[in-house]
């Protein structure tokens, strides 16, 4: 299919809002089931070949494994034992608060049980109204759905590429469920002494120095998708560097900058893979040289980082 098919926010945005609420659903039934991993690694979902996933949780908090999936293909939730016992429902036609429900009943059938710490929205509009009384946000158009899977594959797909040049300290690929992005980040390993004020997602997520590259499908804020990076804590002159291609620019976030690559101008490149592959490594560039990075000594080219194979492999052997 098309890389990079079309996207419009204004096409799909209640959809998208539906979704993003399910995700946290299932996001809170991740973060309370799985084991703490640095920058909160263990929370994301991964991409599959049908949808995304939590991956396997369970077993050191007394339950059994499981996962939970999110099919949209066949646009259904599926929640399966790891002995292959496995209940499942419709995602169309459902309210935030019918999934909630269904969500709870299904574990319960399979005898799992997990407290949702804060049951509500996590950093959006509404996030003081408890995910059981949301009948609002009941949108949900098959298609659209499929089509934000598809596009999730295909940028996780130029994620991995990029992240394969760089040898030292990276995250996954993975898609969060709290901003709804996909992302992957790079660190230098530099300890942040972040003010005590701060809460502590984000002192978790930023405890180091790093640079993250991603996509989000465009919000109230930044209301088109597009293709992103930020380093942070940001270097002075930051905004100074060249970004690639020409339509990429540095969008001024309020004391700090976002490198943005519009992907409607990205699906207008002859190649649009190599123009965000040549995005992320521009803005890559901006914001380790800023920053003091040694970047010769953490890349990684061919995705190898012993340099007698590396000699090998330019040579053809």
């Amino acid at each position: 299919m098309e890389l990079f098919p079309p996207m419009p926010l204004a096409e799909w945005r209640d959809t998208k809002e539906t979704l993003h609420r399910f995700a946290q659903v299932v996001g809170k039934i991740r973060l309370a089931a799985s084991v703490r991993r640095n920058h909160w690694w263990n929370v994301p979902f991964h991409l599959t070949g049908r949808g995304i996933t939590t991956r396997p949780m369970g077993q050191i908090d007394g339950n059994p494994i499981f996962t939970v999936d999110f099919d949209f293909v066949g646009h259904r939730l599926v929640i399966t034992r790891l002995d292959g016992v496995t209940v499942s429902f419709p995602l169309s036609g459902q309210s935030v608060a019918s999934f909630h429900k269904k969500v709870m009943a299904a574990l319960e059938a399979l005898g799992i049980k997990v407290d949702i710490n804060v049951p509500k929205p996590f950093d959006l509009p509404d996030a003081d109204r408890p995910f059981a009384e949301d009948t609002q946000h009941a949108a949900y158009d098959p298609e659209h759905a499929n089509r934000y899977w598809q596009v999730l594959s295909q940028v996780a797909l130029v994620l991995e590429e990029f992240a394969a040049r760089f040898s030292g300290k990276v995250s996954p690929v993975h898609h969060f469920w709290h901003t709804f992005d996909i992302a992957h980040t790079r660190f230098s390993e530099r300890q942040i002494d972040q003010p005590h004020q701060i809460d502590p997602v984000t002192r978790e997520a930023y405890s180091q120095e790093v640079i993250s590259f991603g996509f989000w499908f465009g919000d109230d804020k930044f209301a088109a998708p597009a293709f992103y990076s930020y380093t942070a804590p940001e270097p002075a002159q930051l905004a100074e560097e060249p970004l690639t291609p020409v339509s990429a620019q540095w969008v001024d976030r309020g004391g700090s900058h976002l490198a943005v690559l519009p992907y409607d101008a990205a699906r207008t490149e002859s190649d649009p893979r190599a123009a965000v592959l040549a995005f992320y490594e521009s803005a890559y560039q901006a914001g380790a040289g800023r920053a003091g990075w040694d970047i010769g000594r953490l890349a990684c080219p061919g995705g190898m980082t012993d340099p007698c194979l590396r000699t090998r492999m330019s040579a053809g052997g």
